[in-house]
């Protein structure tokens, strides 16, 4: 995963502009789209592609993604997009990649010198939580949506462990590796690195079985899944990050963004005792769908570790793409303070925590 050399990194607005003159038209007529009206969705921080929905009159709303990043090949996108249309066909409850007029998932443009890799979806049925101002369906108890969290992604990795691919994605290790790191994190930072290798000589002593290791979401929480408040059904996309890793991953990833329910809760045992509750409520419904060893689950203050270590990564990568001055802000700058001081659990029960400032930390000096 590294910049193809010689290759200038374009920003956002600079394809939002070729999109308009030039890109959408190509789509269009690639896709069918002729006659849908196309509206861009407004860019998240850190945001890889420019994204657009696609509505037409008595047809189902279309999610358009035109990634330009020079990270990432061909064959990333191929074994993305074949991996999404594995889990569909399978009974994963995930937004459908859609075929190109030509039949193909994955379309290629080039203008300009310039590569664009432009994928269809199917628009995920329902709402984020977040337009729904974190308000679960009518009637039924929060813990319903902690169960379906933990169900739909012991579905997806139950399919995944029958997945052989033609188009194979990265694996863990080629992105996170001492090489990689210590080209990405700043020196003033050596401790931060030195912890992050001790996490990878950690994980590379684990299982990497069929029932352990497998395709898995990497960037599975409430921002890439709509939720039909009719049914509670939730369906999963953005598949952008996923890559071959340990399932515990995604289930540590589940925890982190637990806290959010709780973070406000003055008293940790408190604190503590909602994050036991909602994870025993996610498990139960993951393990209705798929195994899970309790010697991986033993595991889990390690892979949250692991969610740390990539918000870290991700974090300079996205200082990187976009060409800002380093900086360590007070949300970066408390995790690198639990990952260097060894404070398990994202310091959530931890004295580093404040619920009036969550997750913050004085601002580190690069």
């Amino acid at each position: 995963m590294v910049v193809r050399k010689g290759e200038i990194v374009i920003n956002y607005n600079e394809v939002v502009s070729i999109g308009d003159t030039y890109l959408l038209t190509v789509v269009s007529e690639l896709f069918g789209l002729e006659g849908w009206v196309i509206r861009q969705i407004p860019p998240h921080e850190g945001g890889r592609n420019v994204v657009y929905t696609c509505e037409k009159e008595g047809a189902n709303a279309k999610i358009l993604r035109i990634a330009f990043l020079p990270d990432r090949s061909r064959e990333d996108f191929l074994g993305e997009v074949e991996y999404i249309r594995y889990l569909f066909e399978h009974g994963g409850t995930v937004a459908d990649v859609v075929s190109s007029k030509k039949g193909n998932l994955l379309e290629e443009i080039t203008h300009n010198n310039r590569t664009f890799f432009v994928c269809l979806f199917e628009k995920a049925k329902g709402k984020m939580l977040v337009e729904n101002h974190y308000r679960y369906r009518d009637g039924a108890p929060i813990t319903e949506y902690y169960y379906n969290c933990g169900k739909v992604l012991g579905k997806l990795h139950q399919i995944s462990k029958g997945y052989t691919p033609t188009h194979r994605r990265y694996s863990f290790f080629d992105k996170f590796n001492a090489e990689y790191i210590d080209k990405l994190i700043p020196d003033s930072l050596s401790l931060t690195k030195e912890k992050m290798v001790q996490i990878l000589n950690t994980l590379k002593g684990l299982d990497m079985n069929q029932e352990t290791f497998g395709m898995i979401h990497f960037d599975y929480n409430d921002g890439n899944y709509s939720i039909d408040f009719n049914t509670g059904q939730i369906t999963v996309y953005d598949f952008d990050n996923s890559c071959f890793g340990w399932y515990m991953y995604d289930l540590a990833s589940l925890w982190t963004h637990g806290v959010g329910w709780t973070q406000s809760e003055p008293d940790a045992g408190k604190r503590r005792k909602f994050m036991d509750d909602y994870f025993e409520t996610v498990l139960a419904g993951y393990r209705f769908e798929t195994k899970l060893e309790d010697s991986m689950l033993d595991r889990l203050p390690l892979f949250i570790q692991v969610c740390i270590m990539e918000s870290i990564v991700d974090a300079f990568e996205v200082m990187q793409n976009t060409g800002k001055e380093l900086e360590c802000d007070e949300e970066l700058s408390y995790l690198i303070k639990c990952l260097e001081d060894d404070i398990p659990y994202k310091g959530f029960f931890h004295d580093i925590y404040s619920c009036e400032e969550p997750f913050e930390y004085e601002e580190r000096k690069i």
